[in-house]
């Protein structure tokens, strides 16, 4: 891992910063008659201050729904970073004289911007976009640290666990970014799914993350499950190996391993002449209740309202599918299960309020496949469907497997009896 420690710099942190100009209250008042003991970031907003990352206002208040300026963030991103300067020299016409030019500058030099992505000036005093934030700590966490370069290079094709993701408002390249702050807790969603990428960032929302971002900043990439889950799946397709003790099997004479990765976006017949599927993706969810999941891609699948039961002994599988019917009529409820060709591929439709929220297909429950139209000759069809996969590790059938030896396409896996 590159060294990109450097000294710590205890006067430049004391010295806090005065964002706007306009703050004047100081660490000798945490106390803010706008941020009730209620106030959901009370403790963190209370912590900026007291470290001088902030200020208060003189009538007493903090402004927690204020928004941030690019400089303000830029200027608090190079207090409490640890990263070595590299390179401070000014690149921006438009910071020249501005209160917070040393800030950004250090900014730049630390990884954080990429001057490039302001083309046309920095414009430090518009509101900092969620979109900006994400990419400037993402950024930041990458220069410092390998494991975290290679986490933003592994997720950028991953499925990001935001309504965007499929309703629109993500670009490409913004799939990296989010899958390095969400992964690693220092952003999170909204209640409906969505990231917000367009949203300006409030005083309150910035206090929270500064705190996470200490925190994040000395540890690995590899430190975080949710990360390495997106990770796996942005590299394969599947979060098997990092969600579950499931191990891949070699195939018997070889030293060849039946990845996921073997299988998936490789169309194949159907069987009956019915059509032609694809999978491309498989998510496991370790519920531990309908509502409650222990990693990230739970929220976009599960909620009270999902279909079927929470079973201890297994995990919730979904599998994102592309479906051609070779006519209108073949595919009914009854009938797709028994033409997938391979054991786990037979899932199930299933319904929740998440998949609502995040925007994703699926496949209908039983007996609407005809009277909805959701299969239509010659038209791809993609969608998410519903597997178990079991966890009884006392049992030889506690694992599945898809595809062929003959065309390389096989994968198959299972946890280790020793375990």
């Amino acid at each position: 891992m590159k060294n990109t420690w450097r000294p710590f710099m205890a006067g430049a942190l004391c010295m806090g910063v005065f964002l706007g100009g306009a703050e004047v209250v100081g660490a000798a008042k945490a106390s803010f008659n706008d941020v009730p003991a209620s106030h959901w970031a009370k403790a963190s907003i209370e912590g900026a201050v007291a470290k001088g990352y902030f200020k208060g206002y003189a009538d007493g208040t903090f402004r927690p729904q204020a928004h941030i300026t690019r400089a303000e963030f830029a200027v608090l991103l190079s207090r409490i970073s640890s990263n070595v300067v590299e390179n401070d020299s000014s690149t921006f016409a438009d910071i020249a004289g501005h209160w917070g030019r040393s800030g950004i500058e250090q900014s730049i030099g630390m990884g954080f911007l990429t001057p490039s992505d302001y083309s046309g000036g920095f414009k430090p005093d518009e509101a900092l976009t969620r979109r900006e934030m994400a990419k400037w700590m993402a950024s930041g966490l990458a220069a410092r640290n390998e494991g975290f370069k290679q986490a933003l290079s592994d997720t950028k094709d991953t499925l990001v666990p935001v309504a965007e993701y499929y309703k629109g408002g993500l670009n490409p390249s913004d799939y990296s970014y989010l899958s390095v702050v969400l992964g690693t807790g220092l952003m999170t969603g909204y209640l409906d799914g969505t990231f917000g990428p367009s949203q300006p960032t409030t005083r309150a929302e910035v206090a929270v993350i500064l705190s996470r971002y200490q925190q994040v900043q000395i540890k690995e990439a590899s430190d975080y499950q949710d990360l390495e889950e997106m990770r796996e799946v942005g590299l394969t397709g599947t979060n098997l190996l990092s969600a579950t003790p499931h191990e891949y099997h070699t195939i018997y004479g070889s030293n060849k391993i039946t990845s996921f990765d073997n299988f998936a976006n490789k169309p194949y017949p159907m069987l009956y002449n019915r059509g032609t599927m694809t999978v491309h993706r498989m998510i496991v969810v370790d519920a531990v209740s309908k509502t409650e999941s222990k990693n990230l891609y739970g929220k976009m699948f599960m909620d009270s309202d999902f279909t079927f039961p929470v079973q201890n002994r297994f995990y919730n599988v979904f599998l994102e599918t592309t479906v051609v019917p070779n006519d209108n009529t073949s595919l009914t409820s009854a009938a797709f299960p028994n033409s997938t060709l391979y054991n786990f591929t037979t899932g199930r439709g299933f319904q929740s309020s998440s998949t609502l929220r995040y925007g994703l297909t699926t496949l209908p429950e039983s007996g609407n496949f005809l009277k909805t139209g959701f299969f239509k000759k010659d038209v791809p069809r993609r969608f998410w469907m519903h597997q178990y996969l079991n966890k009884d590790t006392s049992t030889n059938d506690n694992g599945g497997d898809m595809g062929r030896i003959g065309n390389g396409t096989l994968t198959s896996w299972s946890i280790p009896l020793s375990r």
